[in-house]
């Protein structure tokens, strides 16, 4: 007949699922094998989050400012909501009779925060006035709308002559200069391009009613930066917004495409490469970072990012959707994994055309979402854009939030930016780490070069199994110990998981279904290396656990949070 304590290690081992079912995974990290700096302006928005997410950088822009006139701060909304021009950008605070009181408004609550973008107006016209909708018999050029011109050709007021039916993008440039400082001493950061050009004729069609074109599009991206430049030389330049696979292809259809196209493959290519040859004719840099926008076409029940990709099936593919951002055997579930495998993964090919016809060009991502910002699984997928931003060396990005309650989408950055409430931030310099299963998990790792901490970030995607974790460091330096921080379903603050230690650089360590840790490793700081059983890769640490299993349960070690498959996990 079992005795007690054999019949309760009998149970504990048939009844504890994870102990059966857990997904087993290899990490191995490099912190030796520096790769490049993680440019802090990947963790951007659009739109105001809380003050908890350490942002740093903030965008205005958006359909809206397309129209946008910064004389008067009337805009459009353009198909979004009935052609409506009014005061929808104007803050309630706002003084409505001053220049630009729509952007200033922004840039002075998130110039302590962040640096900004301001979008510039391209498409030809902006809002005379905010008299609401806008028929299509009033489509430009009429009496409600105003010409937008990239120069003035004549001297800056900083009162502009609302009464000269033009609007002029150079004399905001020196506006802005003028109440900022230029951007080289901490003015306005960057200038947009303006905003998806490639639908304008769907978003905005009182204004710009036909496709625009490719060369159109370059010839009007060119003189509107080298006036950007001439006002503000240290002011970086975004363009052009492409909205998403279809611009990067061909601009949306460009009635001009198939006769300017030459050797170009996708628009982005020629885009890149023209401007190039503008800069040339400039004598100065016109293209400092390409912009692209990014929204997963990705399709579990239905597109992921819609607000009714609930299923089970819509979160699996919002799991795996950050994919097809850079691996190469991974195909999604849409029309661009059907159609377009020779362009994908996007990162890698658009860095490939950025070498090859703009040499120094950087790129961003100034919209994206990937959907589920009130559930896990959209936490998971923008902590997981977020990692790879910083890895594969992007410049800049901004999430554009989606729905109201931004939710587990904020969370994603302070599991970055500020995983202790302290503002303390993932390590600013990129370093190697891999793992063995690309299905159920992720894993970025960056040391900081201040402190020298090494800081991983490691995802279980997978959404019934725990994972455990192996946990290889190869490095000249001792890792002695470490402290956790989750993200998990059941909450959408960032709890701290507890501090564990490292056995000759190695340790494993589990983490419940859909969850993302921030461990954070500090260095040996003694000659005698600190060894704890069950930290490292050794028997040890299943021995102890047999051995108290044996003789009592309740000496079990278990974190605070274990027995929830939503809490903290428990370092082994």
């Amino acid at each position: 007949m079992l005795n007690s304590h054999a019949l309760i290690v009998f149970l504990f081992l048939s009844l504890t699922p994870t102990s059966v079912a857990a997904v087993n995974v290899s990490f191995s990290i490099y912190p030796d094998n520096q790769q490049l700096k993680i440019s802090p302006l990947i963790y951007g928005t659009n739109q105001a989050l809380t003050t908890e997410e350490n942002i740093g950088l903030h965008r205005i822009g958006g359909n809206r400012l397309t129209a946008y006139n910064w004389e008067n701060n009337w805009s459009n909304a353009g198909e979004d909501w009935h052609h409506s021009s009014d005061g929808y950008l104007i803050p309630d605070s706002a003084n409505t009779n001053a220049p630009a009181a729509s952007l200033t408004s922004v840039i002075d609550k998130q110039a302590a925060e962040a640096k900004s973008i301001v979008s510039l107006q391209m498409a030809g016209y902006v809002s005379a006035d905010g008299k609401g909708p806008v028929s299509k018999t009033e489509t430009a050029p009429s009496h409600r709308w105003i010409e937008v011109q990239a120069k003035k050709g004549a001297k800056f007021a900083l009162k502009p002559n609302t009464s000269d039916k033009t609007v002029y993008m150079d004399e905001l440039v020196n506006f802005m200069v003028h109440r900022y400082g230029k951007a080289a001493n901490g003015g306005v950061f960057a200038y947009s391009l303006d905003n998806e050009p490639g639908l304008w004729s769907y978003t905005h069609p009182r204004i710009h009613p036909a496709k625009v074109g490719a060369a159109k599009l370059v010839a009007r991206s060119a003189e509107l930066a080298a006036a950007v430049k001439a006002v503000d030389p240290g002011a970086k330049t975004f363009g052009p917004a492409l909205y998403g696979f279809g611009a990067y292809s061909n601009l949306q259809g460009a009635p001009d495409w198939a006769s300017v196209a030459g050797p170009h493959k996708q628009f982005v290519g020629y885009y890149l490469a023209e401007m190039h040859k503008a800069s040339q004719a400039a004598g100065k840099r016109l293209l400092d970072v390409l912009d692209l926008h990014y929204y997963s076409e990705a399709i579990g029940e239905v597109r992921i990012t819609k607000t009714e990709a609930t299923t089970e099936k819509d979160r699996a593919a919002r799991l795996q959707a950050p994919r097809t951002l850079w691996d190469p055997d991974y195909t999604e579930n849409s029309w661009i994994g059907k159609c377009c495998s020779k362009e994908l993964p996007i990162i890698p090919k658009v860095l490939e055309s950025i070498k090859l016809n703009y040499p120094g060009t950087e790129l961003a991502f100034t919209e994206y979402n990937f959907g589920g910002e009130e559930h896990i699984s959209g936490g998971l997928a923008h902590a997981d854009a977020l990692g790879i931003f910083g890895k594969y060396g992007i410049y800049a990005a901004n999430i554009w939030v989606l729905s109201t309650k931004p939710g587990f989408h904020a969370s994603a950055f302070r599991l970055f930016r500020n995983y202790d409430g302290a503002m303390s931030t993932f390590g600013d310099t990129t370093v190697a780490a891999s793992m063995n299963d690309k299905e159920n998990s992720s894993i970025y790792a960056a040391v900081n070069s201040s402190t020298e901490n090494l800081h991983i970030i490691v995802l279980n995607k997978n959404m019934l199994q725990s994972l455990n974790g192996t946990f290889a460091i190869t490095s000249a330096a001792d890792y002695a110990s470490g402290e956790a921080w989750a993200l998990t379903g059941k909450s959408t603050d960032i709890q701290n998981a507890g501090k564990f230690f490292l056995s000759d650089n190695r340790f494993n360590y589990s983490l419940p279904a859909l969850s993302a840790y921030h461990l954070v490793l500090s260095k040996q700081r003694s000659s005698t290396k600190i060894t704890q059983a069950g930290s490292g890769g050794g028997g040890g640490g299943s021995a102890l656990l047999l051995l108290m299993l044996c003789l009592a349960l309740p000496f079990v070690h278990r974190s605070p949070f274990a027995g929830n498959s939503d809490k903290a996990g428990t370092h082994a």
